[in-house]
């Protein structure tokens, strides 16, 4: 069984983009444990705070320590990533030569009430990834544009074709976490 973590950029509990999260915990194939791992009480990341590790730094990285991989969720502001998400990314990746990521495969999944499906956000986290050494699902893409209206009145998504579509990507990501297994 994969533990994969899953880190949402959006910090609000109604969010569309932690709704698409949901989503993905309830289609995840036999094999693969998504779970969430909360980033919105992280203390800004400043390296003077190295010296006595905030909990909620210490919490975030044990957890990121005991997972096998990473699914990113991410909505897009302003044509990039959330601080929020943004700050985990930083708070996991240090103290130098000690990130929580260094080759744990990697998943971003972006999602915009707009067409364009959080495309600026999704390249923006990716960039990071290339520096973490986290090899990442790059078939099939994971943009979910138009996402509000994917949704009823519980949050539960009703739009089949995108069920479908966060199937293939979960498939898929469980196809990469397996061969990244392989010695």
């Amino acid at each position: 069984m994969a533990r994969v973590a899953i880190l949402v950029g959006s910090l609000r509990q109604a969010s569309i983009t932690r709704k698409v999260a949901l989503t993905l915990i309830e289609l995840a194939p036999p094999g693969l444990d998504l779970a969430f791992v909360e980033v919105g009480d992280l203390p800004l990341y400043n390296e003077d705070l190295e010296a006595t590790v905030p909990l909620a730094w210490a919490r975030f990285r044990e957890q990121m320590l005991g997972v096998d991989a990473v699914l990113f969720a991410t909505p897009e502001y302003n044509r990039s990533v959330p601080g929020g998400l943004k700050n985990a990314i930083d708070v996991g990746s240090r103290p130098a030569g000690k990130s929580v990521f260094k080759g744990k495969p990697a998943c971003v999944v972006s999602v915009s009430p707009g067409a364009m499906g959080g495309f600026g956000a999704n390249h923006h986290v990716r960039q990071s990834l290339v520096f973490l050494d986290m090899p990442t699902l790059q078939q099939p893409e994971a943009y979910v544009g138009n996402a509000a209206a994917l949704f009823d009145e519980a949050g539960k998504m009703i739009n089949e074709g995108t069920r479908a579509f966060l199937g293939k990507i979960l498939a898929a990501f469980a196809d990469l976490i397996a061969r990244s297994r392989q010695p």
